[in-house]
């Protein structure tokens, strides 16, 4: 599987499980909610700082972000 969308079903799954609503992750993660989008969609490559803060705001390690 693609990485990206790897990462980006694994953030959309995580955020899910916590309640939390694009808008509200995007906020804690310190990104645009349209970025944060994109990301979960698999249609845009996160930088490393973006990886860090989403699993930051999502009380997980990044390379949980990125496992299969």
């Amino acid at each position: 599987m693609d990485l990206v969308r790897l990462l980006g079903e694994n953030v959309r799954r995580l955020r899910i499980e916590q309640g939390l609503s694009q808008e509200e992750l995007a906020f804690r993660a310190g990104m645009k909610r349209s970025y944060l989008s994109d990301l979960e969609r698999g249609t845009r490559n996160p930088t490393v700082r973006a990886l860090g803060r989403l699993a930051e705001a999502l009380k997980v390690s990044s390379s949980s972000l990125l496992e299969g």
